[in-house]
């Protein structure tokens, strides 16, 4: 499978318009593709086309890039992953999407994902995994385009994704029949211009993701269990926690309602799950620690509000 994908890319069609899916529609329109949009929802898809601009669209056959930023978690349980949902869109992606489009995973998922979901494409579609890093509470720093980690199914895969993603901020223009560099009556169409950090493997883009949010558990876990060593020796928490960030390389967080979200729980499980031998021993530990801190403060009669601090992802 070969294209020479710059000379391609038209239309890009975001799956999902969620808290994830929005934003990229609105960028990726930003950067001047003509942008549509797919959700189960038809609240989402009137609201991004009413207030964003993005096309509505029922049939993928012209489609040259497909974004997937549908959720990952069982819906009748937040905490439990679940990627049934990728699967059917992969099969109605392979019965009408023209051969050599991109599929760009960009939802957090299980190791060993993205190999399926080529496979549901019967090889004929490049698939690449460009897990987001998209925090809302600091959309101006932790955007849609901040440094991300890029795999593919294979080599022309990662390089068709890279086109896509960031060949350099290299503008290509098109006109109606052919697309060439530096003409005059043409129209002008770019990269994404995210940078990215290409991966040699397509599972090690996967991991890198689920593992960010298991690291962010644990340091959470660390600070649950540090209060709660407090508590039991009479020693101010607050205090304690000051002294230790005044060194540069300790940051202890607030513990405040316990690890938040659905993210972190969901993602951390993702990745223990992702290893059929060893387990990681800290993070199970980890995980009843956060269950020990909340049957504290439940005993304690604190009311558990989510905590943004702890959703970070």
């Amino acid at each position: 499978m070969h294209i020479e994908f710059g000379s391609q890319i038209r239309k890009v069609l975001v799956i999902g318009l969620g808290q994830l899916g929005l934003p990229v529609a609105k960028y990726v329109k930003e950067r001047g593709f003509e942008t549509f949009g797919y959700d189960i929802n038809p609240g989402r898809m009137e609201d991004a086309e009413k207030s964003f601009g993005i096309k509505s669209i029922d049939k993928f056959d012209e489609i040259d890039v497909f974004i997937l930023c549908v959720s990952t978690h069982d819906p009748n349980d937040e905490y439990t992953p679940f990627v049934d949902g990728l699967f059917s869109l992969a099969q109605k992606i392979s019965r009408e999407a023209k051969n050599g489009s991109l599929v760009s995973i960009e939802s957090t998922i299980p190791k060993g994902t993205s190999k399926k979901i080529f496979e549901l494409l019967n090889h004929r579609l490049h698939v690449a995994h460009a897990p987001h890093r998209w925090y809302s509470l600091e959309e101006d720093i932790h955007g849609v385009n901040q440094v991300r980690v890029i795999g593919g199914v294979s080599d022309c895969c990662l390089k068709v994704a890279l086109q896509f993603y960031d060949s350099g901020n290299e503008a290509l223009e098109f006109d109606d029949d052919t697309i060439t560099k530096n003409t005059s009556n043409s129209r002008r169409i770019t990269s994404l211009g995210i940078p990215m950090h290409p991966v040699s493997e397509i599972e090690i883009a996967e991991l890198t993701k689920i593992i960010e949010n298991a690291d962010r558990y644990m340091q959470i876990a660390f600070s649950e269990d540090l209060y709660l060593y407090c508590q039991a020796n009479n020693v101010n928490f607050s205090e304690l926690r000051d002294s230790l960030n005044t060194k540069w390389n300790v940051n202890i967080l607030e513990p405040r309602d316990g690890v938040g979200g659905h993210c972190l729980p969901k993602d951390t499980k993702m990745f223990l799950q992702s290893s059929k031998s060893i387990k990681s021993k800290i993070l199970m530990a980890a995980m009843e620690v956060d269950n020990d801190y909340r049957r504290f403060r439940e005993m304690r009669g604190y009311r558990m509000v989510p905590s943004a601090i702890n959703n970070h992802k």
